[in-house]
């Protein structure tokens, strides 16, 4: 099984320890809110991009028409 963070070569013991930090700098209070806005920028970000797809995929529907 391919883990999303292969990449970065993350394990879970690294991740704590971020997530240690990130509590440490933003506080309790703030991570909800952070974590909103992460979330909400995620999501404009597929809405935008699968926006352009559509306008591509319409775009090459009617050049094929004509």
């Amino acid at each position: 099984m391919v883990s999303q963070f292969a990449i970065l070569d993350l394990n879970t013991g690294d991740l704590l320890i971020i997530l240690a930090i990130v509590l440490l700098l933003f506080g309790a209070k703030k991570l909800p809110e952070l974590s909103r806005s992460i979330g909400s920028s995620a999501r404009e970000l597929r809405k935008g991009l699968s926006g352009d797809e559509e306008k591509q995929k319409n775009n090459q529907a009617g050049n094929s028409e004509n």
